[in-house]
C-alpha cells in the first residue's frame, strides 16, 4: 500500500518516551513525511501534559513505563487534549485494558509494527480509527472497541493484527522514494532501512526506529550496500534517490 499523504495542514504530533534514543528515531520518522510535524517531545507523563497544553498536538504518541509520571497516571488528562495511542513494550493484558479504560484510543507495541504502519495510524487517528498491534487486539475486542473514551474519539477500528513474521514481503515498508525500488532486490525491510538512512538517521536512530539491534542494522546495510553496488552511506543514498550518475566502476561514481 503506498504512503498518502494527508491533504492539508501537518498533523500535529507529540511524543512522549523516556527513552531519548527512541524519541529521536520517531521524530526523525514522523518528521520525514511533509505532513506530519513533531511539535513536543516529552520524557515522562508530567512533561506530556505541559507540553500538549501548550502546544494542543493532534495526536499523542505515549509510553506507558516512564520514571516520575508514568502514561498511565498522565492519560486521562492527556486524553481530554487529543487523541492519545499508546507506543509502548508493555503488551500485558491488564496494562492494555487500563490504558483503554482511562482514555487510550489506539495500542501498538514495539516490534509488532512496520515504520509504514506506524505511519498510517498516526494519520488513521485524527480521522478517529484507532490501530491495535496484535498484542492488544484482543483485549480491545473484549471491552468493544465501539466505545468512546473521549471526545477525541468516535469510530475505533483494529486494523494493524499481523505479527511481523506474517507480513507481506512487498508493500510493507517505509515511503518509498524515487525510482521503482523492486528493481534492487530489497526486502521490505531493507526498504524500511534504507529510506530512514535518506532521512539522515544514525544506526542507533534508525535501531531504535525499527525496534531491532545496532547489530541487525548494521547488517542490513552491508546487504542493502550490496545490492546497491555502494560502498558509502552517501552514495548508497544517491542511488535509491536515482541522483547517481553513471560512471566507471559498476555502472556508478563513487
Amino acid at each position: 500500500m503506498p504512503d498518502q499523504a494527508l491533504p492539508g495542514p501537518p498533523l500535529r504530533v507529540l511524543v512522549a518516551d523516556d527513552n531519548p534514543v527512541v524519541r529521536a528515531g520517531l521524530a526523525a520518522l514522523l518528521g520525514a513525511h511533509p505532513d506530519i510535524e513533531v511539535v513536543a517531545q516529552a520524557s515522562d507523563g508530567a512533561q506530556a501534559l505541559t507540553s500538549a497544553t501548550c502546544h494542543r498536538p493532534d495526536v499523542i504518541l505515549l509510553d506507558v513505563r516512564m520514571p516520575g509520571t508514568d502514561g498511565l497516571t498522565a492519560l486521562p488528562a492527556l486524553a481530554r487534549l487529543a487523541p492519545v495511542m499508546m507506543l509502548t513494550y508493555s503488551r500485558e493484558p491488564e496494562v492494555v485494558a487500563q490504558a483503554l479504560r482511562l482514555g487510550a484510543v489506539g495500542y501498538l507495541v514495539h516490534g509488532e509494527f512496520t515504520a509504514a504502519e506506524l505511519i498510517r495510524a498516526v494519520r488513521d487517528l485524527r480521522a478517529g480509527t484507532a490501530t491495535f498491534t496484535s498484542s492488544a487486539v484482543d483485549v480491545s475486542d473484549s471491552l468493544g472497541v465501539s466505545h468512546e473514551p473521549n471526545q477525541n474519539s468516535s469510530h475505533l477500528q483494529s486494523v494493524v493484527t499481523q505479527s511481523s513474521e506474517a507480513r507481506p514481503a512487498h508493500g510493507a515498508g517505509l515511503h518509498r522514494r524515487g525510482r521503482n525500488h523492486c528493481d534492487h532486490g530489497l526486502s521490505s525491510r531493507e526498504v524500511e532501512v534504507m529510506d530512514l538512512i535518506a532521512a539522515g538517521m544514525s544506526n542507533r536512530q534508525i535501531a531504535a526506529t525499527c525496534f531491532i539491534s545496532e547489530k541487525t542494522v548494521k547488517n542490513h546495510i552491508n546487504r542493502i550496500f550490496a545490492k546497491l553496488h555502494s560502498s558509502s552511506r552517501s552514495e548508497a543514498i544517491a542511488h535509491w534517490l536515482g541522483t547517481a550518475r553513471e560512471g566507471t566502476h559498476g555502472g556508478w561514481n563513487r
